[in-house]
């Protein structure tokens, strides 16, 4: 078999390559119709790979493969390369040790059904005057809980909870049947426990946002809203989805798993990063009820993000002039899925850039800032996900998830409980955490970099500081894998200085990148509970590691059911040198959620991110090219300046 070579390494899946892999994987004996293709994404090349890669030079393709055997239960995970039709690698899974692979779609479908002839989930619904029918049940990942359910060792599991659907149209987040859980054997479909701790009322108020009895008449207040570019938008992008924006460049990447990828984002022709994902997201759960402890989704490695992409829609999900990009992944059969509009790319103004009117001078000068969104939205169950990296005229990069949907429901008990918020009569939703690693392999002006720690520090009044008033910055360096397990300090404002020592700006200092955490809450469960063992990444805003092409998740390979202690712990226990090093820098961000009742019945965005900006990587101002606005709210002065 051959190929036409993309010619970029880094270049969109093509479906012809979806095709390509299961055909090689089928000619090996890989396959048959039992087989689940439960996930196929691009073996991206090592760094080295492609920063020596020129126009013209052999792309070689490999694309890993998740292969789900749902008759004999055998996991592998496969390598293929498909230049020359081979495969590379092929490793069993173990399971119970390494975890599961992700939740495939049709084992959402089958709990319900296996529930739906249960005697003893029947009998559950019947004894509170339910249809059987009417209930649908949300399939959700069962986390590890080895010393209460040992026989859930190395076996598929989904736990359900039920929701009482009125009519077809109906949200039946509104209507939770609670005091009722079941634990699901997928493979070998066999409903494990029905555990019934009797019945509670099922809140009955209609959460059908969607409707005129609950939303109200429709406001007619609001005017037309037209943002338009009559020239058209200031990027350009190729076949190859190499992106331009005024001084930015990038390739706009897109994975099953991660969703969103960008990858050679660089500013003028220097590097600033190599590859910047989100690698894993985990949404834990507060509520201690007997039906609901277990409750904690990697909403990235049990369920794939990317693979659930919307399809965007201009006017609703981007405004402006907007360019779209098709993602390709594999359904569950091994056949490629187009999935259109995934990403919007578009320009946006952002307000002021920097302004200044001078009396001594006696010039006034205004400059508008504009950013660059590069966007997807995903919808995982109940929530949708917006992920939106923004760049920005100054060297700013900014990321920004954004968190919509329905809330997770439960039935309220009443009285101040203490670990749900009420948010309608009866109906409560319990607080939880949606929490995101950022996995940023650096390249800050080349990929021998270091990582410093910034506090501000207050100087105590003495002979040095007669007044009081001093502060000044502590530096320190962040030398090992170990010591480079680091919380924010808003108190501090810290910082950390991603910095090039071998590149020196003209006052003579390296040039870098500094990373601003928002210094929220990290992972609240307790550290000996099972979600902080499996998602360690997220007891600490940052770690560092040095760069293996590897190491590319936060939580591991494998994070269904997997026992814990994989992804960043394993990745640091060999404490490697971190100084003037290929580094990557994890960032740990995401909310905390004490649900309040205008999240009710659908939840307005609520925003969280980090901001990356340029320190000593420029001389000076890096905007004073930006030109002066000309349209007739702006007048242009003698000395080239712009006010109102």
């Amino acid at each position: 078999m051959t190929q036409t070579p993309s010619p970029h390494p880094l270049g969109p899946v093509r479906e012809s390559e979806i095709d390509e892999v299961r055909t090689v994987l089928d000619s090996a004996g890989l396959l048959s119709d039992t087989i689940r293709f439960v996930y196929i994404g691009l073996e991206e090349p090592t760094k080295t790979q492609t920063l020596a890669w020129a126009p013209g030079d052999h792309v070689a393709r490999r694309f890993r493969a998740l292969l789900l055997d749902v008759r004999t239960q055998v996991s592998r995970d496969v390598l293929v390369d498909t230049g020359t039709a081979t495969v590379v690698s092929d490793v069993e899974l173990d399971p119970a040790a390494t975890g599961h692979l992700p939740v495939l779609d049709e084992e959402f479908e089958l709990v319900e059904q296996l529930l739906a002839k249960d005697d003893r989930w029947r009998a559950a619904i019947e004894a509170r005057g339910l249809d059987i029918g009417k209930v649908r049940v949300a399939p959700l990942s069962a986390g590890v809980y080895a010393d209460e359910y040992p026989q859930e060792a190395g076996r598929r599991v989904l736990r359900g909870l039920g929701f009482h659907q009125e009519h077809p149209g109906d949200s039946a987040w509104a209507h939770p049947v609670d005091n009722l859980v079941a634990y699901v054997d997928t493979m070998n479909r066999v409903v494990d426990q029905v555990l019934d701790f009797g019945a509670v009322p099922v809140p009955a108020e209609s959460g059908n946002y969607d409707d005129p009895a609950v939303s109200g008449p429709m406001r007619t207040t609001q005017k037309p809203l037209h943002i338009t570019q009559p020239e058209g938008s200031s990027l350009e992008i190729d076949d190859e989805n190499l992106l331009t924006w005024e001084k930015w460049s990038l390739r706009v990447g897109f994975d099953a798993r991660e969703g969103l990828v960008l990858h050679q984002i660089g500013f003028d022709g220097r590097s600033v990063i190599h590859r910047a994902s989100i690698s894993e997201m985990v949404v834990p759960y507060a509520d201690p009820a007997p039906v609901r402890s277990w409750q904690n989704y990697f909403d990235t490695g049990e369920y794939l993000v990317g693979r659930y992409a919307n399809a965007l829609e201009l006017g609703c999900d981007c405004l402006g002039e907007i360019t779209y990009l098709d993602a390709v992944v594999s359904d569950e059969k091994g056949g490629p899925q187009r999935l259109p509009n995934a990403i919007c790319i578009h320009e946006e103004d952002f307000g002021i850039l920097w302004k200044h009117s001078d009396l001594w001078s006696g010039s006034s000068h205004t400059r508008r800032q504009r950013r660059l969104v590069v966007s997807f939205f995903t919808t995982i169950g109940n929530y949708d996900y917006g992920f939106y990296w923004y760049l920005y005229l100054d060297g700013t990069i900014e990321f920004e998830a954004k968190a919509t949907g329905v809330v997770f429901t439960s039935a309220h008990p009443g009285g101040d409980y203490p670990y749900a918020s009420e948010i309608a009569p009866g109906l409560g939703a319990p607080f939880h955490q949606h929490l995101f690693s950022a996995r940023l392999d650096m390249a800050v002006d080349g990929t021998a970099n270091r990582v410093e720690e910034i506090d501000v520090v207050r100087v105590p009044k003495g002979p040095d500081n007669p007044r009081g008033n001093a502060f000044r910055t502590q530096s320190t360096v962040l030398a090992r894998e170990s010591q480079a397990r680091r919380d924010a300090e808003p108190s501090k404002n810290r910082v950390w200085h991603i910095s090039n020592p071998g590149k020196l700006n003209r006052l003579g200092r390296p040039v870098a990148y500094a990373l601003y955490p928002e210094g929220l809450p990290t992972l609240l469960a307790d550290p000996d509970s099972s979600v902080a063992h499996r998602a360690a990444f997220a007891t600490n805003h940052l770690w560092v590691t040095q760069y293996d092409p590897a190491e590319r998740y936060a939580a591991g390979d494998f994070v269904n059911q997997h026992p814990g202690g994989a992804g960043l712990p394993a990745y640091v226990a060999n404490d490697r040198d971190l100084d003037n090093q290929d580094l990557v820098v994890w960032h740990t961000f995401g909310l905390t959620h004490t649900p309040r009742p205008e999240d009710w019945p659908i939840m307005p965005v609520d925003y969280t991110g980090f901001t990356l900006k340029p320190v000593g990587f420029f001389d000076r101002n890096p905007t004073l090219d930006v030109p002066a606005s000309s349209n007739d709210h702006c007048t242009t002065t003698s000395s080239g300046g712009c006010h109102d």
